[in-house]
């Protein structure tokens, strides 16, 4: 069956990604992580940005400083993140995950982990490597080639 010139592809690509962070959300609920989905791309960020500020993640997200002060402000309060002095500007501060961050961070990567091994049981891991490879090239070719950073659409 083809879909060719439908439309409907962005949303079910959409539509994929929130059903993934549904499932994903539910398991670190139930294993007693209170994040919603606005925090998993701050500690996507700080997970490859260590000396991170928060005009840094304002940036990232598309907040104000003083939005992204108070998420940082949440997230400490609830035990994911850490200021501490920035190793170059004596000014700031940067911004890190703490342990119990990283756990949330490894718990995520481990629930795409079993999501994905699910998909390759269901369409078979070539299929898969296939799906990857393509949605590579598209994002690729929508974007321009530039990268695009994984954040909220507000």
């Amino acid at each position: 069956m083809t879909t060719l010139s439908t439309g409907h592809l962005p949303a079910l690509l959409a539509t994929s990604f929130r059903a993934v962070m549904d499932r994903v959300h539910e398991q670190l609920a139930a294993a007693g992580f209170d994040v919603r989905p606005a925090h998993g791309f701050v500690f996507q960020y700080l997970s490859f940005h260590t000396t991170a500020t928060a005009v840094d993640i304002g940036e990232h997200l598309g907040i104000t400083k003083q939005a992204a002060v108070q998420l940082i402000d949440e997230l400490t309060k609830r035990g994911y993140v850490e200021r501490r002095p920035h190793p170059t500007d004596r000014r700031a501060r940067a911004i890190s995950l703490t342990a119990r961050g990283r756990e949330c961070v490894d718990r995520v990567v481990a629930a795409w982990t079993e999501i994905e091994q699910r998909w390759a049981t269901l369409i078979g891991p070539d299929r898969l490597d296939r799906l990857h490879d393509d949605l590579t090239t598209l994002t690729d070719a929508t974007s321009g080639g530039a990268p695009v950073p994984l954040r909220p659409l507000w």
